[in-house]
């Protein structure tokens, strides 16, 4: 397998011994312990609206999971505007899309990527239907051979308030991660965002805040900025 150059946001695998990356292994900790008696093997990422950093947070993720010895599965659901592929430096001309129109198996479509442990299916081209592909038997099968294969399951989706999208995933899913920008989501677009995923039941098992004004030592100690647009 050759050895790809991960971008810049994929700070977990540049420089693992960063105060962002101990952040995003904080975040790792936090999901592990937000519930005693659930399993949360599939954990669903979206965000409230597009550039809040969502799909570098779910990357950052899987790696932070990964390092920890998991068996990780990332998956690109965002099927309208992927971004993992750009951050993995990988090709985006098969993934998810030609596995459920194919009924390929998820050995067909896996990648490997720089991170032992770490496998990522790319969102492949995009589709005209999207939404009926992620509600589709045939999205079910994968992500149950998922369960099945993978200690932990990470899909990356589209922002909750733009599409019906993540609203699909977020039934299938054991947790949801809402990623918030700090310094530009209103408070009420933020509550909308919630009230999106409380319609479908969703377990909301947490929020990050992106871009928090790293002079604030205080909170930038739980939380993490980025300079992500994704």
């Amino acid at each position: 397998m050759s050895r790809l150059i991960p971008k810049w946001n994929l700070i977990t695998e540049l420089n693992p011994k960063s105060p962002i990356s101990e952040g995003y292994r904080m975040l790792r900790t936090n999901i592990e312990f937000s519930t005693i008696n659930q399993k949360l093997q599939i954990i669903m990422v979206t965000s409230s609206k597009p550039s809040e950093g969502k799909s570098t947070t779910c990357a950052n993720m899987a790696v932070a999971f990964a390092q920890a010895s998991k068996k990780v599965l990332l998956i690109d659901a965002d099927l309208r505007k992927p971004s993992q592929h750009h951050i993995f430096g990988k090709s985006n001309r098969s993934g998810l899309t030609t596995a459920l129109l194919n009924q390929l198996k998820l050995e067909d479509i896996i990648q490997f990527t720089n991170t032992d442990n770490l496998s990522i299916i790319q969102a492949g081209p995009t589709p005209p239907n999207p939404s009926e592909l992620l509600s589709s038997e045939q999205m079910a099968e994968l992500l149950k051979t998922a369960r099945e294969r993978y200690d932990v399951v990470i899909i990356d989706t589209p922002p909750i308030m733009s599409v019906t999208d993540a609203q699909i995933v977020a039934t299938q899913s054991d947790g949801v991660v809402l990623v918030i920008d700090s310094g530009k989501v209103k408070k009420d677009v933020a509550l909308k965002a919630k009230a999106s995923l409380e319609h479908v039941k969703a377990n909301l098992i947490g929020v990050v805040l992106n871009k928090i004004n790293r002079n604030h030592s205080d909170i930038y100690s739980y939380y993490y900025g980025e300079k992500t647009e994704a």
